[in-house]
């Protein structure tokens, strides 16, 4: 069986939400990111309560501060290194929200390998990863990972692992 995730990129109303979320049950959907504006602070904890599928933030939670307002909003947060300003920041959120009880997904949006390759090295600490940034690109500035059916390897070297192509 294949596990499949939902983004909404915040473009749900509510009642779309719940009438979609309710048909997805039957898909085996592990997760459903996004649902509604970011800033709907309101629906959004009435969709938490109700929802049998794990709902991650996203939109909702890009900084440091913004980890803590999603408890009770969502099952957990979705961090995007190009977003939250770095590995730093990163670190910080994952600890934070592991504290709140949330879950941590790590994400990408058109990362090339580099990038890719960071969010890698978070894998331990993750319950979800997306990473299929490099997969997207026509062409990609590095090498270092490798992407097998869904396995991703990383290739040992030291730090991120990753090789600039030439000529930039």
């Amino acid at each position: 069986n294949s596990i499949f995730r939902v983004d909404a990129n915040a473009g749900w109303t509510f009642e779309e939400a719940k009438t979609k979320i309710a048909a997805l049950v039957n898909y085996n959907v592990e997760l459903v990111e996004q649902p509604l504006a970011k800033d709907n602070w309101d629906e959004m904890k009435a969709l938490f309560n109700w929802s049998p599928i794990p709902l991650i933030a996203d939109e909702s939670c890009v900084f440091e501060n913004d980890v803590a307002k999603c408890v009770h909003h969502f099952h957990g947060i979705n961090i995007k290194l190009t977003k939250c300003s770095g590995i730093t920041p990163a670190i910080r959120m994952i600890e934070q929200a592991k504290k709140l009880g949330l879950k941590v997904m790590m994400g990408s949006m058109n990362e090339c390998t580099v990038g890719a390759a960071a969010n890698a090295h978070f894998i331990p600490q993750l319950d979800f990863l997306d990473m299929d940034g490099p997969l997207l690109l026509a062409q990609d500035i590095a090498s270092g990972l490798e992407f097998n059916s869904g396995v991703v390897s990383i290739n040992g070297k030291t730090g991120l692992g990753v090789t600039l192509k030439q000529p930039l």
